[in-house]
């Protein structure tokens, strides 16, 4: 079964760089796949999910026009309980932060901009299961 990991944000420069990231670290294991909304990355997913691609992880941003980050996580997290997920924000205060690893709707946080070295730790721990 092919997996996918989801990357989401607004800004489209952050979109390239994070697939950049996860290529060069990760080749061809998985597919990547990117999404500038949280209803675009909805839809994203679902079709993956129909076409019998495991969506393994989501990387989204916080901040984004239309549905913010943590409201697109809490839905993923509904309607798909399995599926890892990371937010990454240069702009969210720490008691949401806090909630949302409480309430188990993401596995991780890192701030922008995102260093490699954090980037992949994180990741790396995420995936491990899924070679």
């Amino acid at each position: 079964m092919s997996r996918a990991i989801l990357c989401v944000d607004d800004e489209a420069v952050i979109l390239m760089n994070l697939k950049l990231l996860l290529r060069k670290r990760y080749g061809e294991r998985f597919r990547y796949e990117c999404a500038a909304d949280a209803e675009s990355a909805i839809s994203s997913m679902e079709k993956l999910i129909a076409e019998g691609i495991k969506v393994i992880l989501i990387i989204s941003d916080w901040l984004m026009p239309g549905m913010n980050g943590d409201a697109f996580l809490r839905i993923v997290h509904e309607r798909h309980p399995g599926i890892k997920a990371v937010m990454v924000s240069g702009r969210i205060d720490e008691s949401t932060v806090r909630t949302l690893e409480e309430e188990g709707i993401f596995s991780g946080f890192l701030s922008k901009p995102v260093a490699p070295s954090d980037f992949y730790a994180m990741i790396d721990d995420l995936v491990k299961d899924e070679s």
